[in-house]
């Protein structure tokens, strides 16, 4: 049944062929047999040792499970006593749950909308970690019969509308079934989706669900850490949550944009800790010709993506920007200004520095904005996320500014997520460019470019861009454009050690994960002790942040 499921729907197709080869799981009872005398050591080490649970839970995601059982394996091989956390078809709906899945909407609103999936989910990744020998928990083992009813009356009295808000003894329940719901549906509103209802619903049962569990489990083992991918969505968002509330430590992570590398971050998931690190964890960095070099090169191929496995641009894009002006009708005689979008849906989360509700909000008071602004000319990017992502958008941003306006300013030129105009070359052709939380901020800078921050972007904070504190400051400031200057020689340098520092030190790399053609990546290993310390420096990185609080930087100014 799932290989028919995965024939219809492009993720599932990925994740069926990642779990039905065995190229695309670790090999690991090979590698521990051939170092048994080793591995058996450290199961058995006796004494105090740091506690650390893998909370790995959606087997699902083989790219996470690589990852995890890699650290599970590091982190007993540095002494740590490590515990696993799976899900066992506990949760009516989590993130592996999407809408294209759903072939049968009343089996899934009454038996749950992951249901289907999880004996897909489960099984792989449980045998996988059980050929380890360490302790695995299971989520269904720390919820009661009457906390499970608790959960469904919970989930089912309050009010619609209140949800997003829904506070469960202080833990943050509602945001995060909201944003699994909206990433169900890959979109920013529940507008026009007939089940929308008892879809939140589902996602915020599962959230009480994890909370109750992850409160028993925490109160039974006294964890000194937990690690686990991204820390949004249902049920990492509520994992996280009870532990920073339990007063455990939490480390998130997710791949990095470059090839073998990965972010990993304490306390929260890095969509915000990123935007409020301390400007000194990178300023004092000694700049030279050699990491100018390194990184220039390195923002240059970005251009066509050949050195990341996360990428949505390609060397056949146009990038010469008078043909471009030309393809799009540019008046050459009036400044333009740029904007950049996000993929509605993508990580809905409260930032409590956020002016506006949401992006679209944002997006069409600037379009009415420059429409009355005939001096100037606003070039809007729509993210080719919308349709190059993992997760398609069913929402589309140049959907919604045809249903709000109809007919488009003149004097605004929308490019499409489609488009094979490069967006580096589109923006470098612009006065200025405004933004609301993409990633490109941190590279417009670099390239000279002046940068107003609208939203949640990671450049914020940084003394780099022009940061919008409120809606007035925001329209203040688009009073002021053009502003008919690049960035200066000392801010541009300035751009340029930050973008070394999150490029190249906060994306650390792991030598022996590879790209994969039907995975993310995988790991290729010859022998366990690749694993020790000493062995890999980003490995030691991330082992080192996990153990004791440690920052997770690579020094590669060093290397």
């Amino acid at each position: 049944m799932l290989k028919e499921i995965a024939q219809k729907n492009q993720l599932l197709r990925l994740i069926y062929h990642a779990f039905l080869s065995k190229n695309y799981l670790p090999k690991w009872s090979r590698l521990l047999a051939n170092d048994e005398k080793l591995w058996k050591s450290k199961l058995e080490s006796s004494g105090k040792r740091p506690k650390i649970l893998i909370a790995t839970a959606v087997g699902f995601q083989i790219h996470s499970i690589n990852i995890e059982s890699l650290l599970a394996v590091a982190l007993t091989l540095r002494g740590a006593d490590v515990h696993i956390l799976l899900c066992d078809s506990a949760l009516p709906a989590c993130f592996t749950s999407h809408v294209t899945k759903c072939r049968n909407w009343n089996t899934a609103i009454v038996n749950g909308l992951s249901k289907e999936y999880c004996r897909y989910c489960f099984p792989p990744a449980h045998k996988m970690y059980r050929s380890l020998g360490l302790p695995i928990h299971f989520l269904g083992n720390f919820i009661k019969p009457k906390e499970m009813i608790k959960a469904d009356l919970l989930s089912a009295d309050v009010p619609t509308a209140e949800i997003n808000n829904y506070l469960l003894d202080g833990v943050a329940v509602g945001e995060h079934a909201a944003a699994g719901a909206l990433r169900f549906y890959s979109r920013g509103s529940f507008d026009g989706e007939p089940y929308a209802e008892p879809v939140l619903r589902q996602y915020l049962k599962s959230s009480i669900i994890t909370t109750f569990a992850m409160r028993r489990l925490l109160g039974e083992f006294q964890y000194d850490c937990a690690v686990f991918s991204h820390g949004i969505y249902v049920p990492h968002g509520l994992i996280g949550e009870v532990c920073r509330k339990e007063g455990v430590r939490v480390v998130n992570w997710n791949p990095g944009y470059r090839k073998k590398s990965f972010i990993f971050s304490h306390h929260n998931t890095y969509h915000k800790t990123m935007m409020d690190e301390p400007v000194d964890k990178w300023i004092n960095i000694v700049w030279d010709k050699r990491l100018e070099s390194n990184l220039v090169n390195y923002l240059k191929s970005r251009w066509t993506g050949k050195e990341d496995w996360i990428w949505f641009s390609d060397a056949s894009a146009e990038s010469d920007p008078a043909k471009i002006i030309k393809i799009l009708g540019i008046d050459k005689s009036k400044p333009s200004v740029g904007l950049l979008t996000n993929v509605v849906w993508d990580a809905q989360l409260h930032y409590p520095q956020n002016v506006f509700a949401n992006m679209l909000e944002w997006l069409f008071e600037t379009i009415v904005y420059f429409k009355k602004r005939q001096d100037l000319q606003l070039i809007i990017r729509i993210h080719p996320a919308e349709i190059k992502g993992a997760i398609p958008s069913r929402q589309k941003v140049l959907n919604e500014i045809r249903k709000a306006f109809g007919q488009i300013p003149g004097n605004v030129f929308i490019i499409p997520p489609e488009s094979r105009i490069s967006t580096y070359a589109a923006m470098s052709i612009c006065d200025s460019v405004i933004i609301y939380g993409t990633k490109m901020g941190t590279e417009l800078t670099n390239m000279g470019i002046p940068v107003i921050v609208a939203g949640e972007a990671w450049i914020r904070n940084k003394g780099l861009t022009i940061d919008v504190s409120s809606k007035e400051d925001y329209f203040r400031l688009l009073e002021k454009l053009p502003l008919r200057n690049p960035l200066d020689k000392l801010t541009i340098e300035r751009a340029r050690k930050y973008a070394f520092h999150f490029f190249f030190r906060r994306m650390i790399p792991l030598e022996f994960v590879k790209p994969g053609s039907k995975a993310l990546f995988k790991i290729k290993l010859s022998e366990l002790r690749e694993l020790m310390p000493g062995s890999s420096k980003g490995l030691d990185v991330i082992c080192d942040g996990i153990l004791s609080g440690s920052d997770f930087i690579y020094p590669e100014e060093t290397a």
